[in-house]
Order: structure tokens, then sequence, then C-alpha cells
């Protein structure tokens, strides 16, 4: 009898020792794959592992049509070979993106540079945050019924986005050019009231962004933002004028991939982040754009 009860025990303790195995390598497969502890951009979690995890995952996007939705375009096709379907919205103006992004209709978007979307959200109470720089792209100074700045009369018309941050962008190009003088301290806040001294008097028409290339044979001249004279066909060689990169423009205007706050480091965010900064994306910018879209990776 007690030999019995001798061999009960021991198989009773041989199979809590299993189970106890077990329950450990349970435990390490049911961890939560946003566990804090483990970021999803560690670089000792395999590739493989973060890739299946984000296998059928549709990350959705609103850009304006040239260069953001163009270039996601090839970040696409680099998400595709993940299992990765990347849907991208495009828009025609600075607004919706924005409030899309903020409600949760779209995920991200990539449109816009960062002290515009910092200034969007004080203006609207949205809560956007930059995921990663991707590119700056010059303003130009283009010309419209005059061909030459030296050839500008007193009191002609140069055209600039009406929107607070790109019309301070705008002025500061004038003034690079010598066209104008700005207030002392105005920077990239600087409006039509800051303009301390205009020696050709001339007549800033304030527009809206997109209507910019629009308007250019109705005006002398006129500062166009980057991606929509890019959509127009004009290339940045044959502007008068071009913003220099080495001032404060390339990190004041760097263009972002926007996301609620609080979405910066979702698995997904960052695999689009990844792809947006791939060799294949710097390629397209520098092949395609000729100096219109510098990358800032």
């Amino acid at each position: 009898m007690k030999k019995l009860v001798s061999l009960l025990l021991t198989g009773a303790l041989s199979f809590g020792l299993l189970a106890g195995c077990g329950g450990g390598n349970s435990g390490s497969a049911n961890t939560p794959a946003g566990n804090s502890e483990t970021p999803a951009g560690n670089s000792e979690t395999p590739a493989v592992e973060n890739t299946a995890s984000l296998e059928g995952t549709t990350i959705k996007v609103g850009a304006t049509p040239a260069p953001h939705a163009e270039i996601l375009e090839v970040a696409k096709e680099i998400l595709a070979e993940q299992g990765i379907t990347l849907e991208i919205v495009e828009f025609n103006d600075y607004i919706q993106p924005n409030l899309a992004v903020e409600s949760g209709e779209l995920d991200a978007n990539y449109f816009q540079h960062i002290t515009y979307m910092n200034e969007f959200n004080v203006s609207d109470g949205t809560h956007l945050v930059s995921a990663a720089e991707i590119h700056y792209e010059p303003f130009g100074l283009y010309a419209g019924k005059t061909a030459s700045i030296d050839a500008l009369a007193d009191g002609a018309q140069i055209a600039v986005p009406n929107d607070t941050t790109n019309e301070a962008r705008a002025l500061l190009l004038l003034q690079q050019e010598n066209l104008i003088t700005l207030k002392e301290g105005a920077g990239i806040t600087a409006t039509k009231a800051d303009i301390a001294d205009n020696p050709r008097n001339l007549d800033i028409v304030e527009l809206e962004a997109s209507q910019l290339p629009v308007r250019l044979g109705d005006v002398d001249m006129a500062v166009i933002n980057g991606n929509y004279a890019i959509d127009a066909g004009l290339k940045v060689s044959d502007a008068l004028a071009v913003e220099s990169a080495d001032g404060e423009a390339a990190q004041a205007y760097v263009n972002v991939l926007a996301v609620k706050e609080g979405r910066e480091n979702d698995p997904a965010i960052q695999a689009l982040v990844e792809a947006l900064k791939s060799d294949e994306v710097k390629t397209f910018m520098d092949e395609t754009y000729e100096g219109a879209v510098v990358p800032m990776f």
C-alpha cells in the first residue's frame, strides 16, 4: 500500500512540473502585441514577426495629389509586399484631411508642413502630431504677366497663399529677393500688415493656395506652394526665385506624416514611415521632381 501511495505522489509531482513548464510558454504566447515593455520598433523583435502581425492590415491615408499621393504610391508597393494595404484618399484642400485624421476617418495624412500642422492644432482644436519628417518643398516665385523680377512695374500684383503660415513663407521669399522688407521679428508668422517697406508698391494679392497656379496668368507673379506647382506642371528650375534651403525654411516647413496624438508609435504607422523613408522613395523623389521635392532622410 505504501509503495502504491509513493508511486501516485511521484506521478502527481511530475505532472505538476510539466504543467508548470507548459504554463510558462503559454504566458509568453499570450503577451499582448502592444505591450509597452516591447516597443513595436524594437530592433530585437524579428522583422518577420512584425510583418506577420500586420498582414491583412489596411492603412488609410489622406494626401494632396502631387507630390504626396504620388510618393505614397511608391510606399504602397513596398507595404503590399508585407501584406499591408495602403488606401490613399486624395484631397484638394488643407482642412478636410486634418479633420478626417482627428475624427478617426483617416489613420494619417501626408500633405502639410509641420508649421501649418501646429498652427491648425491651435486654430481648430485638433490634436495632430508628426509621426515622421519626410521631405521639404522649396517655395518658388513664378512668372505670370511679368517675365522677370527686374521688369516688375510699380504697383505690380504678386499673389501669395492666404493661409497664415504659407503667407508668411511667401512674404519671406519676397523679402529674400529684396522686393519687400518685413518688420523685425515677424518671421514665420508674418502677414501683409508686417510689411515695413514696399519700395515698388507691390499689390500683395491673397488667394487660396490651390488657386495660385490657376490665377497665375491674371497676376504679374505668384509665390506657389511646391505641391500645387508640381500638380500644375511648373518646374522649380523655371522659378524666378526659390526659397533658400539652408535657412530656417527647411526645418520650419518640412512635410510630415501626421497622425492623431497617441498613434505615432502604432506598428502600422511605423511600417508606413519605414516605407516612406526607403531608398526606393528617395530615388523616386530625386528622379521625378528634380529638386522640387527634397528628401529629409
